[in-house]
């Protein structure tokens, strides 16, 4: 027998404000058409006042606990993918524990930008296949309004904020595409190209949070090349195709990024699942966030091969395939 980590339950969070692109218009040089034409995105939600990125962790880590029919105990670890603390220290992990009442088990944050999601499911994956542990929730939030430059309109306009989770519980399976749970992992990542995408702060270097700066069109460049690559290298891994694609629930960064990764994978747009237009760029919840709102939608269901990729700032980018 072969041990598989499957999907046990998924659910998310966004905050209450929603902010239409139209809201940008008294304070930049933009429309809500330039917007729309260049991202796909329609409007986005911001975190209130004093609320956190571990806040919106904890409602879409209680979401994902009912969809499961579990309680807080009954998790082993809990990994959150986030670049937006509440603070350098503790992990937002330790705090999410907390927020919903887990005192056992372990927790930690993994930091790969927009392709943090992938990079922590993968970790909760090889935890289960090695027995450290037997139920994992992995969880994605961003507060990124915290670290947008509101002056900047190549960037505001793309963020926003969010949360999602999903639970991973370890099941036996039979070594075969079959099985259902996670069915290969590919990552990567190319610090040369720190340029392209960071956060102009730090605690080593300005002692600030800082902003959000990138260069849109080599990111957009990047984006589908080595999507479209990881995709299929976390395919041939499971011996898989994409013909045998159900779904891709990509990274929600650009509308124009996740049609032109879809055409070099030869999927059809009916078979993404696409949220940025109610999101914007949620980093790294942006696709734990989409397979909760996928699943909602009845689109991903029991069964089927699902293909989740991301590339964000180092650059960081990967894949994972698995079997709903």
């Amino acid at each position: 027998m072969t041990i598989r980590a499957v999907v046990r339950g998924v659910g998310h969070y966004l905050p209450a404000r929603v902010v239409p692109n139209a809201e940008f218009e008294a304070s930049l040089d933009t429309s809500d058409e330039w917007i729309r034409t260049r991202s796909g995105i329609e409007r986005r939600h911001f975190a209130a006042e004093g609320e956190t990125t571990s806040d919106l962790g904890a409602a879409a880590a209680r979401a994902a606990l009912d969809d499961a029919g579990l309680g807080a105990a009954d998790i082993d670890a809990i990994i959150v993918a986030t670049s937006t603390p509440d603070l350098t220290f503790p992990s937002v992990a330790t705090m999410i524990q907390a927020k919903i009442g887990l005192t056992t088990g372990f927790a930690f944050d993994v930091q790969a930008v927009c392709a943090g999601f992938v990079f922590a499911l993968a970790n909760a994956n090889a935890l289960i296949l090695a027995g450290q542990a037997r139920r994992v929730m992995v969880i994605g939030a961003e507060t990124f309004s915290r670290i947008l430059d509101f002056t900047d309109r190549s960037t505001c306009v793309l963020f926003g904020d969010g949360a999602g989770a999903l639970i991973l519980e370890a099941a036996g399976g039979e070594g075969t595409a079959a099985d259902r749970g996670i069915l290969s992992a590919d990552l990567n990542s190319d610090g040369s190209h720190l340029d392209l995408l960071y956060v102009d702060g730090g605690v080593s270097t300005s002692g600030t949070a800082g902003h959000l700066r990138m260069q849109g069109n080599q990111v957009f460049r990047h984006a589908i090349e080595k999507l479209a690559e990881t995709a299929h290298t976390a395919l041939d891994k499971a011996g898989l195709s994409a013909a045998d694609v159900d779904w891709i629930v990509p990274h929600q960064a650009n509308l124009r990024i996740i049609e032109g990764t879809a055409r070099r994978m030869q999927v059809p747009m009916e078979r993404v699942v696409v949220t940025v237009q109610d999101h914007g760029n949620t980093s790294a919840a942006s696709i734990p966030l989409a397979l909760s709102v996928g699943k909602a939608r009845g689109q991903v269901s029991e069964g089927d091969i699902v293909v989740t990729e991301a590339i964000g700032g180092g650059l960081a980018w990967g894949a994972v395939v698995l079997r709903w």
